[in-house]
Parts: structure tokens; sequence; C-alpha cells
């Protein structure tokens, strides 16, 4: 036991280490992985063996991000994204893929090898570029969604790729030239294997989630998570294909009921421990002592493969339309290397495919890549600027466009952060027919509230010019929703340098901060977690010359309908949720009627979404709002509707309006 137990406490002794080191260096954990793997593995201190025990536990990392992914996979998704998804996305693939074919020709390297080297390099890492884009709040911005496009088209392409490369290695030990028809035998396998999974699958699945969740047990329900995932990712690699594969299945079959959002948090932390294990695993992989032998190869295919990224996708972004340092920004985000690479080089070295001496210096150059990522997109904006004096207008139009949403405010409300509380408060103010606007970093919730008609824009409040372009002089009250002590202050700070004399109302969570608050400008800080809502809007309703008598109404004609209006918010990806809340915690979702989806021509009493415990509390045609709509009420062809329920049940509602 003892010997079973070492390697096992010195890989989660490296893993704590290595994920803390590098949160504290505000760089991706995935890189502390990696170089804890370097450090421990064969070819270093030796500490963990590379033997098959630990490459399978590996495996099982890979199985849960493709898993993960298949969660995700949205038909309508990809419907409205096509462009960028299949058209740029399949583009950058594909010509990535024969550039390296060309390249290894040149070497004298056989085709097979630079196919799956191309499939490797041509990946860009999706947790390092979208972690990088939400912390710098992009994801919404034009080069965001070109990158989110292309990466999105990169997962899905390690579907086929993962299929072909086994069968480009099984042709390299066989005396037939016959490739093709080898090729042909093993894609055949595939789509069989595919289409009986997929067909009854699609038939069980939500029956049999039915028949477990009913038990009302969260071990049982993880436990056939679990089963799910691992008996398809079994059955494909019995079939001869992956693991992953299997598993990847097996998400997207899940995500087709209404079970998926649970499914996803049940799942993480399996996921996250060992996709983990998996980085680490990896960077054992890699022997420093062949990278240093071949430093001036590693180097070469480094610079070639940022440089050619760089390049290929600044063309193709072109060539789709977008402006040249949009174009910029997305060849920078995307020029590193990525982790499905790495899963692909494994797959091509345990099959025989890539020789040690191809495999260790691609591997380095794409951890190498991986570790300067953070820098280039940190200092994408200033290479940007260096080559196009434009780029700095691309900020005067986001302040201009705030401002040019408030240009016509006069005595409105200024609403610092538009979570809960700031939701909450901005219902009153709407049924009061006060004017306001509010200002958040969060891209998800942005985009929700917009499409239901709110007035919401983007912007930092906690800078000064984004402040005085939401109006800040023609402001009657400002209000700080959120519990932010540090952001609070900074927005005191311009306040009364700007203008002290307007009124503001701040929220905390406790007493510890309120005389600070009070001193550094605040006129009122509420401090009631339970209440903040009800009392952020009674002290911006008083100061807007609206009688005491009518708030009070107000505040318990909301009591007496047991806050109806509260209960639901559009979920952003900054909302923070105690755990045991979460999955019975309503929340707002706003979907868009699209052309031959079920709800199209249908009443809202023929859906019957009231079956599922869900409620629409609005409907948008038009850019015309109304609230509360009744059973009468006929969806059309472009309608906006705002549903609120709990996570599951939302969930449920969206497949009845799409599917019927």
């Amino acid at each position: 036991m003892p010997d079973l137990l070492q390697p096992v406490i010195i890989l989660l002794a490296i893993a704590v280490i290595a994920v803390v080191l590098f949160r504290l260096l505000r760089m991706p954990p995935m890189l502390g992985y990696l170089l804890a793997g370097v450090i421990i593995g064969p070819h270093a201190l030796g500490w963990i063996p590379d033997n098959d025990e630990t490459r399978h536990l590996a495996e099982f990392g890979v199985v849960f991000l493709m898993f993960s992914i298949g969660l995700e996979f949205s038909l309508p998704k990809l419907k409205t994204m096509k462009r960028i998804v299949f058209g740029f996305g399949t583009s950058q693939v594909v010509i990535c893929i024969l550039l390296v074919m060309a390249i290894a020709w040149f070497l004298q390297l056989d085709w097979r090898v630079g196919f799956a080297l191309g499939g490797a390099l041509a990946m860009s890492s999706t947790a390092i570029v979208i972690k990088m884009l939400s912390e710098r709040v992009e994801l919404n911005t034009p080069h965001g969604r070109q990158v989110i496009g292309v990466l999105l088209f990169q997962d899905l392409a390690v579907i086929p790729l993962l299929i072909i490369i086994p069968a480009l290695a099984i042709t390299v030990d066989s005396d037939t030239a016959d490739y093709g028809n080898m090729l042909a035998i093993a894609v055949l396998k595939a789509l069989g294997v595919l289409t009986l999974i997929l067909f009854f699958g699609q038939r069980l699945m939500r029956p049999w989630f039915h028949l477990v969740a009913h038990q009302k047990s969260s071990e049982l329900f993880v436990l056939n998570v679990l089963l799910i995932t691992l008996g398809l990712a079994w059955l494909t690699e019995f079939a001869g294909l992956s693991l992953a594969l299997g598993a990847f299945l097996a998400g997207m079959l899940i995500s087709e009921t209404e079970y998926r959002y649970q499914v996803e948090d049940d799942i993480k932390p399996f996921r996250d421990i060992l996709l983990g294990l998996f980085f680490i695993t990896i960077g054992m992989l890699l022997d420093m002592q062949v990278v240093i032998e071949n430093f001036v190869w590693v180097m070469v295919i480094l610079i070639t493969l940022i440089v050619v990224k760089v390049v290929l996708i600044y063309g193709l972004c072109r060539l789709f339309g977008a402006e040249s340092n949009i174009a910029a920004r997305t060849g920078l985000y995307l020029a590193q290397g990525g982790e499905f690479g790495f899963v692909l080089l494994a797959l091509a070295s345990g099959s025989g495919l890539i020789d040690n001496a191809t495999l260790q210096p691609t591997l380095a150059a794409i951890v190498l890549s991986m570790f300067l990522a953070p820098f280039i997109i940190e200092n994408s904006e200033r290479i940007v600027q260096r080559f196009y004096a434009s780029e700095w207008m691309i900020r005067a139009m986001q302040i201009t466009s705030i401002a040019a949403q408030t240009m016509a405010e006069q005595n409105h409300v200024i609403i610092c952060g538009y979570g809960r509380s700031g939701q909450n408060l901005s219902r009153i103010l709407e049924q009061e027919s006060i004017p306001f606007i509010a200002l958040d970093l969060d891209p998800k919730r942005i985009q929700e509230a917009r499409i239901a008609g709110e007035s919401v824009v983007y912007g930092d409040a906690a800078r000064k010019e984004v402040l005085v372009a939401a109006g800040l002089q023609r402001a009657k009250v400002l209000v700080v929703s959120y519990a932010d002590t540090v952001s609070a202050l900074k927005i005191l700070n311009h306040v009364r340098t700007l203008r002290p004399e307007l009124t503001v109302v701040v929220r905390t969570r406790d007493d510890s901060d309120l005389d600070v608050l009070k001193l550094a400008g605040a006129t009122e800080v509420v401090a009631d977690i339970q209440e903040s809502s009800l009392m952020l809007a009674s002290h911006a309703m008083m100061f807007m010359n609206i009688s005491t008598g009518r708030i009070l109404r107000r505040i318990r004609q909301t009591r007496e309908e047991r806050y109806s209006l509260f209960r639901g918010f559009y979920f952003g990806d900054t909302d923070e949720i105690e755990e045991n809340n979460e999955k019975i915690l309503p929340r707002l979702l706003t979907l868009t009627i699209e052309p031959n989806t079920a709800a199209v021509d249908k009443t809202l009493g023929e859906l019957k979404l009231a079956n599922l415990s869900v409620e629409v509390t609005a409907v948008r045609r038009r850019n015309i709002r109304g609230l509360l709509p009744s059973e009468e009420t006929r969806l059309a062809v472009g309608d906006v509707i705002v549903l609120r329920g709990t996570q599951e049940n939302l969930a449920a509602a969206e497949i009845r309006l799409i599917q019927g």
C-alpha cells in the first residue's frame, strides 16, 4: 500500500503547489501542471514513472474534457455563428494541416506524420484564450466573437481527427498500399457506431434520466452520469475508436435534456482534477535533454508556429470581412498551440505514427507557445496600436456608444452593476417611469438583458470617462449596487472630483465599511443583505422627489406580491451562488423564436410552460416590450421571450419551445 500511495501523494502535492504558485503569478494553472510534469517526470527527477497506469489515469482527464465540450455543443449556437465557425474555422484548420504536410514532404517525412502534426499544431488553447478574454471583458467584442468561433470549430475538428489518426497509424504497419480502403473501412465503422449511439441514445437518454432523477438521490445521479460517460467511452474504444469520442457523444446526448446544467456542475470536480493530471503526464513526456540537443529545431518550430498562425489567421479574418485591427487581434489571440494538440500528439505517439525524435521538439514548441500566450495576449493592444494608428478609436467608440444612449437623459439614475440587486432596482424604477442607465462588465448578462430590452450597457463604472459618458453631470442619483468597497471608493472619488453634490447610494455586505464609505462621500450606505434591493429602490425614489407614502405603498405592494419581481435574474459568468441554492434559485433566460421552431404561431397557453414551473415574464416584439403577457399571446418569428424558473425547468422549457 505505501508503494501505491507514494506516486499519488507526489502527484497531489505537486499539483497543489503548481496551482497555488501560478495563481499567485496570475498565470493559467494549466502551465503549472505542465511544468510540474516536466520536473517530476522520468526525464528529470524521476519521481513518477512514465508507465501505462499513469497514462491511463491521464486519459480520464481527456474523457471528461470532451464530455464537457459535448455538453456545450449547441446546434442553435452553431447556426448563429456558422459563417465564422464553418467558414473561418474550417479554413484555418485545413490550411494549417496542408501547410504542415507540405513542410513534412519538403523534409522527406511521411505525409501521415505531416497530417498528424498539422492537426496538433492547428489547435489553439481554449482554456487560456477564453480565460484571458473573460478577464479582459472581451468575450463580446468583434475580435472576441471571431476567436470564439475559431476555437469552437477547433474543438469540433478534434472529433474527426481522433478517428482519422488511429486509422492512419494502422496503415503504417500494413503491407498493402491501398491506404484509401483501410481508411474508408475505419470511417465506415466509426459512422456505424455513431449512428447506433445517436439513434438509440436520443430516445433512451431523457426517459432514463427522468427515472434516475425521480429517485431524488444525488449519489445515484452522479453515479449515473459516470456510468453513461465512461460506458460510451468504453463502447467507442471497443469499436476501435477513442475514449474521448465516446465521452463527447455522451455529453452531446445529455445536452439535449433538461439535466445538462446539473450534470455539468456534478462532473466539474472530476473533470478539473483529472484534466490537471493529464497535463502533468503531458509534461512528463517532455525530455529536456532531447529538447536541449534539438534546441534550434524547437525554436524554429516555435517561431514558425506563432508567425504562421498570426499571418494565416490575419489573412483569413480579413478575407471574411473583418477590419485590420480586429484581424490582428484575432491572430495574436490564436497564435499558440493548444491542449488538444497534446491529445492528438499523445494519440499519434501511442499508436506509433510519430517517433520520439519528431515528438519531442514539437511537444516542447507547443508548451513554450502556451507559456508565451498570456504575455502575447496581454500585450496585444500595444502591438496592434503600434501598427494601427486608428486603434485608439476603439476605446473612444466604446465610450461613445454609452454616451449615445444617455445623451437624451436628464435627472436619471446611474446604476453601477447589473447583478441581482441592480436588476431589482431597475424594475422598480421602470414601474415608476424613472429613467436609468445601468453599467456592467459581464458580457453574458449584458447580452441577455439587452435582448430583453433592458437599459444596460457595457462599461466599467470605476473609470471616470465611463461615468461621464453615462451622464454623470446630468444624473439625479448614482447607485452602486454591488458590494465591492474598493470599486465603490474609486467611484466615490470620481464623483467627489466631478460632481460632489450628487446623491450616491452604496451597497455593502455589512457595517464594517460604512464609515469609510460615508467619509468618501456616500450619501447613504445600505448594509442589510436581505433587504438591500428594497432599500436601494426606496432611497433612489426618495431622492427623485417621490412622496414617502407612494414609496411605502410601492414597497408594501412588492412584499405582498411575494417578491414576484425579484424571483429571477439574468445569470452571468461573474455571479457567485452558494452551491446548495444554485439548483433551486430562480433565474431569467431570454430566448429568440427562430423560424421552424415548435413555438412559432402557438399561444403561451398552448405551450403549457406553467406545467414545467416556468413563467413567461415578458415578450418583446419589434422593440416593443410587454410585461406579463397572457395565455392568448401568440408567438411569432423574431419574438424575444423572457422566461423565469429554476435552472432545470428553464432547460426543459427551452427544449419544448424549440422541439415541441
